[in-house]
């Protein structure tokens, strides 16, 4: 996955490039509005992080000014700026996701693919599959083989999040950040009652078991489908 970083502290855009690079994120860093405009407008980009406060043009009409040109690329709005208006200045101007500074790297990463999930090149969903188990982002539907799975809108995100990062084991709070939201204040225990919900929607019926607990690490999503 290709993103644009445009952030003018040289010390966090340092950071967050080596912290992403390390997730398997191939990172450009631009530290101008103007010049990260440009550059998102000529290159091709999965996902742009953008801090509202930029000398040249700022945040806002960057996210504007890409909306206006039809390019949709996703927009996450990492920003020092607090407050309802500023988030809901930097959403309606065309921002996709809104996270303050100072922030956590993980959370800066789970809320980096919740987006990614959900489109793939050209904005477009991406499928995903395991073995015979196969997910379509567009029509949301869930099929084991030739057979199709109904699930609630909630447990298809669940399964849509462990089946874009098969084979790695995801925490409870990952799964938290990446499909609920990083202000969730519930249960955390709700993501232990969605994984047994999909399980036996998913596995039992086909006697499988692609659904992994690993204990006190969290669930992994066997590559293979199980």
């Amino acid at each position: 996955m290709k993103l644009l970083l445009i952030e003018d502290d040289v010390r966090i855009a340092t950071a967050v490039k080596r912290g992403l690079e390390g997730e398997g994120f191939s990172v450009e860093v631009v530290f101008d509005g103007t010049d990260g405009l440009h550059q998102a407008l000529e290159g091709t980009y999965d996902a742009l992080i953008v801090d509202l406060m930029l000398p040249g043009t700022n945040g806002f009409k960057v996210c504007a000014a890409l909306r206006e040109a039809n390019d949709w690329t996703p927009i996450l709005v990492l920003t020092a700026k607090e407050g309802e208006f500023d988030q809901t200045e930097a959403l309606d101007t065309g921002a996709d996701d809104f996270l303050s500074k100072p922030f956590s790297f993980p959370i800066l990463v789970s809320r980096l693919r919740a987006l990614l999930r959900r489109v793939g090149g050209g904005g477009q969903p991406a499928p995903a599959s395991a073995g015979d188990l196969q997910l379509d982002s567009r029509s949301r539907r869930v099929w084991r083989g030739d057979t199709e799975i109904n699930l609630t809108a909630r447990q298809f995100d669940v399964l849509e999040f462990l089946l874009r990062r098969s084979g790695e084991v995801l925490s409870r709070d990952e799964i938290l950040l990446g499909v609920w939201d990083y202000d969730f204040d519930g249960d955390p225990n709700i993501v232990e009652v969605y994984i047994g919900r999909i399980r036996r929607a998913i596995d039992t019926p086909f006697g499988r078991h692609s659904i992994e607990t690993v204990r006190g690490a969290g669930y992994r999503l066997d590559p293979d489908g199980g």
